[in-house]
């Protein structure tokens, strides 16, 4: 089969690989119809993510029909199309049993935080990812969700990871009725976190981000207001400036590790990798809500330390919340707000190429060049059809 493969750091193509086969009873075998580059899959692609080997395939984002399934899968049937959440969970232990499906105790068993993810190296349990003809996909029975026949494809893909992800960043951010939230960052979760907050009841939201391009996409898609960071000296004074200066009710971090703005948290967390990445974002987020307000971290960070202001988040008593999204648990409103027309995924991809083209696809999103905000790969197979 074809197949997105690593050859190390700004190193991918599309090569020959042995198709999957079923290893366990629970087991699937996916023919992958729609699989997306995400902004998580750069940070493995600039060699920031340890353990990521060569030969490797990426993507924890697709759908795709079901070509076979192990003998003790009960929920699924061959020709089944379904969508994949990111996360690989068992559904039993004690984190499933809360819905914490991205820290499910016994998919990673070498981590003690995340569970197992597709294509992300092994340090979140060295699975195969879906940017390929065909994936194997464990523990079938409580993962994939079967699509009802009126969710476009380029909408399901995305609810993968990307909404369920900027979904669960308002849902963290305890937005109370009126309430102004600031997101960091315009990338596809920072824009669908912009687009959640108003349906938790936001009465204002500003988008921060330093590409033009991507704050105009952030203006028509989220109907927000946008700040240009290379505009603006002092974040935190800007940000209170623009709301009676007490400063935003929520603040939303969409980010992570490779945030831009500030010259010596880049140079320590991304080039010298000397922390977990760059928290600009984060000391952004905290330095700016009101006192008494809530963080919500969605934005990627490394294992490592992180030059975190703790104690500017302690004396202004936040909130803090994150985690990664559990994507299965948001599934059900999700479709229900697709289906009533309330939002739109598909509306933020900008492009579709082929699997074979993965190499150009990766450095046209890496370098956000041809105003790229999402691109969805499509394999051969489907193209037959």
């Amino acid at each position: 089969m074809l197949a997105m493969n690593y050859r190390g750091p700004y190193r991918v193509r599309a090569a020959q690989k042995a198709e999957p086969d079923i290893e366990h009873p629970n087991d699937a075998i996916v023919r992958v119809t729609r699989t997306c580059i995400c902004g998580s899959d750069l940070h493995l692609y600039h060699g920031l993510v340890p353990d990521t080997r060569v030969g490797s395939t990426f993507g924890h984002e697709f759908t795709g029909v079901v070509e076979e399934v192990g003998s003790s899968v009960q929920n699924l049937k061959k020709g089944d199309h379904v969508l994949v959440p990111f996360n690989i969970f068992c559904g039993t232990c004690f984190f499933c049993r809360k819905e914490l499906y991205s820290n499910c105790h016994n998919t990673n068993p070498g981590s003690t935080t995340v569970g197992g993810v597709y294509g992300y190296s092994h340090t979140a349990g060295g699975y195969d990812g879906g940017q390929a003809e065909y994936v194997r996909v464990p523990l079938a029975d409580v993962g994939p969700t079967v699509l009802p026949q009126d969710l476009d494809l380029d909408d399901a893909v995305l609810l993968t990871d990307v909404v369920p992800t900027g979904y669960q960043a308002a849902e963290m951010g305890d937005i109370d009725e009126g309430d102004t939230v600031v997101v960091f960052g315009a990338g596809p979760i920072g824009l669908m976190a912009a687009r959640c907050a108003w349906l938790f009841g936001a009465g204002r939201v500003i988008v921060v981000d330093h590409v033009e391009y991507r704050l105009a996409f952030a203006r028509d898609f989220a109907h927000c207001e946008t700040v240009d960071f290379k505009d603006v000296r002092d974040m935190a004074m800007h940000l209170k400036k623009m709301t009676g200066d007490l400063g935003p009710d929520v603040a939303i971090d969409a980010v992570g590790a490779e945030a831009a703005g500030n010259a010596m948290q880049r140079l320590s967390g991304v080039s010298l990798k000397l922390q977990g990445g760059s928290a600009t974002a984060l000391h952004w987020a905290v330095n700016s809500v009101r006192k008494g307000g809530t963080v919500s971290i969605v934005g990627v960070y490394g294992p490592t330390f992180n030059a975190v202001p703790i104690g500017n988040a302690l004396n202004k008593g936040l909130t803090m919340r994150m985690n990664q999204a559990s994507v299965k648990r948001h599934l059900p409103r999700l479709i229900e707000h697709i289906q009533a027309g309330h939002i739109r995924p598909s509306e933020i991809i900008t492009h579709r190429l082929p699997l074979e083209d993965v190499a150009d696809a990766y450095h046209l999103f890496s370098s956000k060049l041809d105003n790229c905000i999402k691109t969805v790969l499509i394999p051969p197979s489907v193209r037959a059809h």
